[in-house]
């Protein structure tokens, strides 16, 4: 869509022929002093609570008080195999096979044991790839992976950057640093879209890539998931590792995601760090068998599933299910095309969007380098009632979030920026 206005009535127009619109009420929206609604711009740090969730979470808490331990097999949702209850949806969000995908731990948590499966350095093929600017938390998991084999991340870390001058990463340099190193890579990881610029890099190309060196492929889905649409399974991806409590709603520091491409789903000759949900179901409690790992996903598992946190998520699965993804998807695009058209309309020099324009390559992120101008206009928003994320050195991340953001907290944004301008 290219036919925006500039105008609240145009907002208020979009708003009206929404057919998400209605989704908004499903999440609770934080309020001001004065008791106005926040125009909240952050869930790409930590989404809205869904109203479903004190429900969700209610229910586990009165089978736990009523039940105490019978509450794994008698409750409503069982405990058992709690974490099933949210594997279907969760798989068609981020398009994968149920046999492929499991909640469970934390990303970074996921991220290592992924990498102890999938990273497997020799003598002559031991480097990791990921992009210069990929999240603190990776690089600081990947370089202990290196460290862990006695490698110096000096040597075993290589860095796909933006060139000189520019802020995103050229899949065409990618490939030059796959031409001149990749016989000594061992594992390429990449975030699948950028926390700081918001661009989304082409996953199924990456695999390829990848693959053409031999390599294994894994991607960081923390601004991906419930965010763009990865394709997993077709993508051919070895791995994914996600967090949940972004766009997925499912509050802070809550379970992670994992995928496991189905073709290694009978490996058993993979290693992997094991713990006993991980084990064959039929034979999980008879305590002395050796592990068996179950097919899948579900086979790098290592405790039994936090049940609180879960249910959380569950009410968010929810909400995505009964929209839709790809309605979510078709609404991210207008949305975030809309905050571009009206960030655009601006046309002062002090502002720079520095998030690509295509729409297939960025999720529901707007990145504002500040130039010439301080941390108070971000400090000012804040005040304001615009609720974003400031990133140093003087990016701020504006995140419209389908299900719970309107054309009219868009158009409000960009007002009262315009007037913190001045």
């Amino acid at each position: 869509m290219t036919n925006y206005k500039d105008t609240l009535e145009f907002a208020k127009e979009l708003d009206q022929k929404d057919p998400l619109a209605d989704f908004r009420n499903q999440f609770h929206i934080p309020t001001n002093p004065d008791g106005s609604q926040q125009i909240y711009l952050c869930g790409n740090s930590l989404g809205l609570q869904p109203k479903k969730t004190k429900e969700y979470l209610q229910e586990e808490l009165n089978d736990w008080a009523n039940l105490g331990v019978e509450g794994h097999t008698e409750a409503k949702h069982p405990w058992m195999p709690y974490h099933e209850f949210l594997t279907e949806k969760m798989a068609k969000i981020v398009g994968a096979k149920s046999s492929e995908v499991v909640m469970m731990n934390t990303l970074s948590v996921n991220l290592h044991l992924m990498m102890v499966s999938f990273y497997r350095p020799t003598s002559k093929k031991y480097k990791i790839l990921i992009e210069s600017d990929a999240f603190p938390s990776d690089k600081y998991a990947v370089e202990s992976q290196l460290k862990l084999h006695d490698i110096d991340p000096k040597d075993g870390l290589v860095l796909w950057k933006p060139r000189e001058g520019e802020e995103l990463c050229r899949l065409e340099d990618l490939e030059k640093i796959m031409k001149e190193q990749g016989d000594e890579i061992a594992l390429v990881m990449i975030g699948t879209t950028n926390y700081y610029t918001g661009q989304s890099f082409p996953i199924k190309e990456i695999t390829k890539l990848g693959h053409q060196y031999s390599c294994k492929v894994g991607f960081d889905l923390a601004h991906g998931a419930g965010n763009i649409q990865p394709q997993l399974h077709d993508s051919e991806a070895d791995f994914a590792v996600w967090c949940s409590y972004k766009y997925l709603n499912s509050g802070p520091g809550s379970v992670g995601g994992c995928f496991v491409h189905e073709k290694h789903a009978n490996d058993k000759n993979l290693k992997r760090f094991a713990g006993w949900w991980g084990h064959n179901k039929s034979t999980r409690f008879n305590m002395r068998h050796d592990f068996d790992p179950i097919p899948g996903a579900e086979g790098w598992q290592l405790s039994n599933p936090p049940i609180l946190s879960m249910a959380a998520i569950r009410a968010s699965l929810d909400v995505f299910d009964e929209a839709g993804f790809d309605n979510i998807r078709e609404k991210a695009v207008k949305l975030t095309g809309f905050l571009e058209y009206l960030l655009l309309q601006i046309k002062d020099d002090r502002i720079e969007l520095i998030t690509p324009t295509n729409p297939q390559e960025r999720g529901s992120q707007i990145s504002i380098k500040l130039k010439g101008v301080t941390k108070q206009l971000f400090n000012d928003l804040m005040k304001a009632g615009v609720i974003s994320d400031w990133r140093e050195p003087n990016v701020i991340r504006i995140a419209p979030i389908p299900l719970y953001n309107s054309y009219q907290d868009v158009f409000g944004m960009v007002q009262i920026l315009k007037k913190s301008l001045k």
